[in-house]
């Protein structure tokens, strides 16, 4: 299988509205006005990228301000470690790293750490 023939990666819709993973909604609402002021073709008149960003801000928004479908896509998301930064890749999946441990998932640096503590020196 060759990389043509790849399905495409999913858009980041957080990353099209500059926010944060755990934005909040009026966080989400307030960078898609300022992002559609921005990207309006109306102020670009008869530029084909700028229509294309426009509609990409509008596609984000209507996901990420619907709490069923921001679920949803967060559930479905992309998760190619190699699109994000470690800040990003922290931002986004912090909620699954700090719960593993509550869902019992018991860290193998916990386990050494617990041994070192238990020898004693002789």
């Amino acid at each position: 299988m060759d990389g043509a023939s790849k399905e495409p990666l999913r858009k980041d819709y957080y990353k099209v509205l500059e926010v944060d993973y755990d934005a909040s909604d009026d966080t989400i609402k307030l960078s898609y006005r300022r992002l559609a002021l921005m990207w309006h073709p109306d102020k670009h008149k008869g530029d084909n990228d700028v229509t294309a960003k426009f509609q990409e801000i509008n596609e984000a928004y209507k996901v990420l301000s619907d709490p069923a479908k921001r679920l949803e896509y967060d559930v479905s998301g992309c998760y190619e470690i190699d699109q994000y930064t470690l800040r990003e890749y922290l931002a986004k999946f912090k909620g699954m790293i700090l719960t593993c441990n509550g869902l019992g998932i018991d860290h193998p640096s916990s386990k050494w750490a617990r041994h070192l503590r238990e020898l004693k020196p002789h």
